[in-house]
């Protein structure tokens, strides 16, 4: 997941939960009360503690006394986003394949909706062809021989 904040000064400042260390990442479950399968669940439905707790453990490491419950982000409604990285549409594309839901009508809809989750809105036709059913090669026929 990828997690945004957009400043005031329109900078973002964004961190991957892929780039947290296993020790950040126990931080942010400690924080949250939320195993990290709880806090993934969290981020895609854009919980602002579970956002946070993301931004938090990683302004940490310039600022290592800061106190979470201190830590807000003013107008977080607007300004904060947690988004699916190429990863995560992988696993996802993946699943709904394994699952049969690919072959079912409302694919498309599925693929659109996300679209809309993603941090990249073309990693979902990456992820899609990066999951897709592999061709096999058609067997190599023996070399005839000669006599």
């Amino acid at each position: 997941m990828l997690v945004s904040y957009r400043h005031e000064d329109g900078a973002v400042e964004s961190v991957s939960t892929d780039d947290l260390s296993a020790l950040e990442s126990a931080e942010v479950e400690k924080v949250t009360g939320e195993t990290w399968d709880g806090v993934e669940s969290a981020l895609r439905a854009e919980s602002p503690t579970a956002m946070r707790a993301v931004l938090w453990v990683h302004r940490k490491r310039s600022a290592g006394n800061l106190r979470f419950n201190e830590f807000d982000l003013p107008s977080w409604r607007r300004r904060l986003t947690a988004r699916l990285e190429l990863a995560d549409l992988e696993e996802m594309v993946g699943n709904l394949r394994r699952s049969g839901d690919a072959a079912r009508p409302g694919w498309d809809e599925v693929l659109e909706h996300l679209r809309s989750l993603a941090a990249d809105p073309e990693d979902v036709d990456r992820a899609v062809a990066a999951t897709a059913p592999k061709v096999a090669a058609p067997a190599k026929k023996p070399a005839a021989s000669k006599s």
